[in-house]
């Protein structure tokens, strides 16, 4: 269990943060008191939200690792929360452009892998450190539409597992958050699909964080905004065939629409 005010100290970092699931994960860790960066691409949007919570912006291009070194820089050497929130939703079929695949693997996996390599010695000389993955329901079933996206974030809840099953002992904890839709511009990019499968059901950005919190403090691995998600993942393991059939309805659904 966390105790309360557990964030006061903490030192954290919030990827993808210039909006969406991003800018309210950085909301609330500095409304509990920690100490935030807030990093995105978009060196304005980082800036409006950092400026709205008294956090520092960081807008780094390229390698995780150098969103982590100049994290610590901003932070005074010491980083205690990674949330390795910014993702890029990909649509498109197999037939998707190599650059595209290149693009979601990057971003949805590769730039965890990375940020984990820059963070672990550190926390592992600790013995303490979090790192909260934005991952997807996607991660945990799939989606219409998206074949890109929906391997890739397969790919980011496997490395998320194994860094659990991995350190736990050793003080690391981490954290996949696995909603399904969510009010953001990532929800407006998934077009007709996402429409079709995510907006009914859709929350907004602060449930998520809510979610999070929620789940750090009972020391869960797996988070879902989204509860029903549980019995969707139950099912698909239980009777993948039936799973497979449903989903496919679903996906002629949408080619007819």
């Amino acid at each position: 269990m966390i105790p309360v005010n557990a964030y006061q100290d903490q030192r954290v970092v919030v990827t993808g943060a210039g909006g969406g699931i991003g800018a309210a994960l950085a909301h609330r860790f500095a409304a509990e008191g920690a100490t935030v960066v807030v990093n995105d691409l978009d060196a304005d949007r980082a800036a409006a939200v950092a400026d709205a919570i008294g956090a520092r912006a960081v807008a780094v291009p390229g390698d995780a690792s150098a969103i982590v070194d100049e994290a610590r820089e901003a932070l005074g050497g010491r980083v205690d929360v990674y949330c390795a929130n910014a993702g890029l939703a990909s649509g498109g079929d197999a037939f998707a452009e190599e650059a595209v695949w290149e693009a979601a693997w990057d971003t949805n996996v590769m730039a965890h892998v990375r940020a984990a390599r820059a963070l672990l010695p550190e926390w592992l000389e600790r013995g303490e450190g979090r790192f909260v993955s934005t991952v997807s329901a996607a991660g945990l079933l799939t989606m219409i539409g998206a074949a890109p996206y929906s391997v890739t974030k397969h790919g980011a809840l496997a490395f998320a597992e194994w860094l659990s099953l991995t350190y736990r002992h050793r003080g690391v904890r981490v954290h996949a958050v696995c909603p399904q839709g969510v009010r953001t511009d990532m929800l407006t990019a998934a077009g007709s699909a996402g429409e079709l499968v995510l907006a009914p059901t859709a929350i907004e950005p602060d449930a998520v964080a809510d979610a999070l919190f929620d789940g750090m403090e009972k020391g869960r691995f797996l988070i879902l905004p989204h509860p029903e998600v549980a019995d969707y993942y139950a099912g698909r393991a239980s009777d993948p065939e039936r799973w497979l059939g449903a989903m496919n309805r679903l996906q002629r659904t949408w080619e007819s629409s």
